[in-house]
């Protein structure tokens, strides 16, 4: 076989190999041989003789009292050295950019600041009427979708003295006098999985819809928005739009190493 037929078809022992690393990462800890075998789909016999070679160069260890397997220190440093090389901000304009395509709405992307949410890009639709988003703006943490969509996924202790001061200087969204009111508001985003507003948005005559995005840690780390003239989108529960931002942050989520 020649060299450039041999490389098209690859090297299939280290496929194999790498079906096990992959099993092996379903796992929340460290596995058996034969739970990692099923998972692998291949006999325990077969499944040891790759383990002894994934042992030997590292990307697997076993615990000699415990005889489980689980991820080796050189997994962990090709683990970390590529979490370090990921550009999560390049990553997601890629996203926004790829999202606008799909549903021709102004698509958005942010980020935390130490003041809330922050527009740090946004697409333009191929539309006569659009909503422009200026980049740099620090946007309301219970008056938008964005903020919204923070709030409900970091931690209490770090948003609600924030969302406090909103209430405080009546910048919140309205009906939410309360930090009561913003706690029932943001378990309705966490339990929807997105935040919509429409009607009664920051600006008039816009509606937007947001989605978070997840790292490695399973902790928001971006927001995705689709902003409109209000009741130009089909914001019901199961439209084309909706669904189509739920898979690009879930999408994107991935790509950051999130496995929720």
């Amino acid at each position: 076989m020649s060299e450039d037929l041999e490389g098209k078809h690859g090297v299939q022992s280290l496929e194999v190999g790498m079906s096990i690393l992959r099993a092996m990462t379903t796992g929340k800890r460290s596995m058996m041989l034969k739970d990692i075998a099923a998972a692998a789909g291949m006999p325990p016999s077969k499944a040891h003789r790759y383990l002894v070679s994934l042992i030997r160069s590292g990307l697997v260890e076993q615990d000699p009292q415990t005889s489980r397997y689980d991820l080796g220190p050189f997994a962990l440093s090709l683990g970390l050295v590529a979490l370090d090389r990921i550009d999560r901000i390049r990553l997601g304009l890629n996203a926004i950019t790829d999202l606008r395509d799909a549903v021709n709405e102004t698509t958005a992307l942010a980020v935390w600041s130490d003041n809330g949410p922050v527009v740090v890009r946004w697409e333009r639709p191929r539309r006569p009427i659009t909503v422009n988003v200026v980049t740099g703006t620090t946007l309301g943490l219970l008056s938008s979708a964005v903020g919204q969509v923070f709030c409900a996924w970091l931690p209490e202790r770090q948003v609600e003295p924030l969302i406090q001061r909103e209430i405080e200087a009546g910048r919140s969204q309205a009906g939410i006098a309360s930090m009561d009111d913003a706690r029932q508001l943001l378990a309705d985003v966490r339990a929807r999985g997105l935040s919509v507003i429409s009607g009664n948005y920051i600006l008039r005559g816009v509606e937007a819809v947001a989605a978070p995005v997840f790292n490695f840690k399973n902790e928001i780390t971006l927001a995705i928005v689709l902003v409109a003239v209000e009741g130009s989108m089909d914001l019901t529960e199961h439209s084309p739009t909706l669904a189509a931002l739920r898979d690009a942050a879930h999408a994107l989520s991935q790509r950051l190493g999130a496995t929720l």
